[in-house]
């Protein structure tokens, strides 16, 4: 994994409770949590940062105990959420179209569908 990429979310998602979650946009009601790892990387997915300021990011959390393995963790939530699509790497930093930016409780559903339509984005 180049960490010099940039990732951002190719999904709509739900944050509430302090909990990430996969949302639908057609059915907002309806939302499949994530475990903890892949929700943060999730949320963090804007397509602003490269995977090492994720990283770095992260170990702030640490306070310098970051554990041995803590890398390879993250490049296998980060191999988990590529397999399904639900976040991709770019070279260069993503605007990302209004209907993945925020979460959907932040949205206009009405405006996400649309736009969601005129792009031809197709939910994961």
């Amino acid at each position: 994994m180049d960490k010099s990429h940039y990732f951002y979310r190719n999904v709509t998602f739900s944050r509430k409770d302090n909990k990430t979650s996969l949302a639908d946009i057609y059915n907002p009601t309806l939302t499949s949590p994530l475990e903890d790892w892949l929700g943060t990387i999730i949320s963090l997915a804007d397509g602003q940062h490269t995977v090492q300021e994720l990283l770095d990011y992260l170990r702030t959390h640490y306070r310098g105990m970051t554990p041995a393995n803590f890398e390879n963790t993250v490049e296998s939530v980060f191999d988990r959420l590529i397999e399904g699509k639900l976040v991709l790497f770019s070279e260069k930093s993503v605007e990302l179209p209004y209907y993945l930016a925020e979460p959907i409780e932040s949205l206009d559903i009405k405006k996400a569908k649309k736009l969601m339509h005129e792009d031809g984005h197709t939910q994961h």
